[in-house]
Parts: structure tokens; sequence; C-alpha cells
């Protein structure tokens, strides 16, 4: 869905990175994981600053990342979201739907599983490997190619994932973008009191 909407939004990364990013000596780079949320992209959080920090302390802190953040750093982008997969709107949540069934009839037919979104650790219980959805949104865009439809540039997706904002409540912390169209990250900035 054509949004013809601008957002901020912000990227954990190292701070050699986000200095670069700021400069224009480079570019994101996209994510191409087979476990990432909204499938392969740029991922940033909408008008989240502080979750982009705290994503970057993440990485610090584990051994998986260690290599790639010494130094914990947000930056700060200007996004046009473009023609935009919007997972909180219902025409993009039908054609996400559609996705899996037309994905599941492919691997029904070459009598092959599904992928599924799984724990990334013993207590995760948000299924933070989301081998299932990526494949899924990845066959959707797939699937426009193939019938010559515009492509997506970018995913937005709100996710129930974190602890819950208080006790017995139905609100999470945390909510995504991924960019797939790099011209779409319009500006890169600095953030203050980060």
């Amino acid at each position: 869905m054509k949004m013809g909407a601008f957002v901020l939004a912000y990227h954990g990364c190292d701070k050699s990175v986000g200095e670069a990013l700021i400069a224009g000596s480079t570019s994101f780079k996209a994510s191409q994981n087979d476990y990432d949320w909204l499938g392969h992209g740029i991922y940033l959080w909408e008008n989240n600053p502080k979750r982009a920090m705290d994503w970057a302390k993440f990485m610090a802190a584990h051994p998986t990342f260690r290599k790639r953040v010494k130094e914990p750093y947000a930056v700060g982008a200007i996004v046009d979201l473009g023609n935009c997969l919007d997972l909180t709107e219902s025409h993009s949540l039908e054609m996400v739907s559609a996705g899996y069934d037309s994905l599941k009839a492919i691997f029904a037919l070459d009598q092959q599983s599904l992928p599924e979104n799984k724990q990334g650790d013993a207590g995760d219980v948000d299924l933070i490997r989301r081998n299932l959805d990526c494949a899924v949104i990845n066959h959707v865009h797939d699937l426009r190619k193939k019938a010559n439809m515009p492509t997506y540039d970018t995913v937005r997706g709100a996710f129930h994932e974190g602890e819950a904002l208080y006790p017995g409540a139905g609100i999470k912390r945390k909510t995504q973008i991924a960019v797939r169209t790099l011209s779409n990250i319009v500006g890169v900035f600095k953030i203050r009191g980060l």
C-alpha cells in the first residue's frame, strides 16, 4: 500500500558503523537471515531510539554479535515508507495470509514441512527465530515480482514481543520496520542524549 509518509526510525549498531553511516562513507546493509521477522531488509525501530540502543547493547553483550558491536551506538534515519506492506492494516494482513496459503501449498507439493518459528533459547517466549514469518514475507515479495506488481519498499510491523508493559497487559514494548529499498532511507542523523 502506498504510504506517502516519512517516519523517524532508529538503527542499533557499533559506533564505528553509526559514525560512518552519518558521514555517508558507508550504507546500511540488509539482513538476509532465514529468521528475520519481516523478511530480508534493513531493520530499524520506528520512533524508538532507546530500543535501537538496547539492541546495540544486547549485541555487544552476546558472543554471537560481539565481533560486530564493540561499542553500542544508535543512529536515526528518515525513512520514506513508499510502497509499504503495513502489517498494522487489513489489506496488507490479507496479502500476507494469502502468501502463507500459497507457500503452504508449494511445500505440500514438494512434500516438505514449512519452516517454523522457534525459540532462540530456553527462556524465549517470543519465538525470536521467525523462520516461518520470514519465509512467508519473502514469498509475498516473490509473488509480487513474478506477477509484475510493484515491489514493496518497506515492511512495517508492530509485534507482541517482550515483557508485558504492566501485569496482565496485552500491550508489548516493541515495533519494527524493515526497509527493502535502500533509497527509501533519505537521511541519517546523530541522536542527542542517548
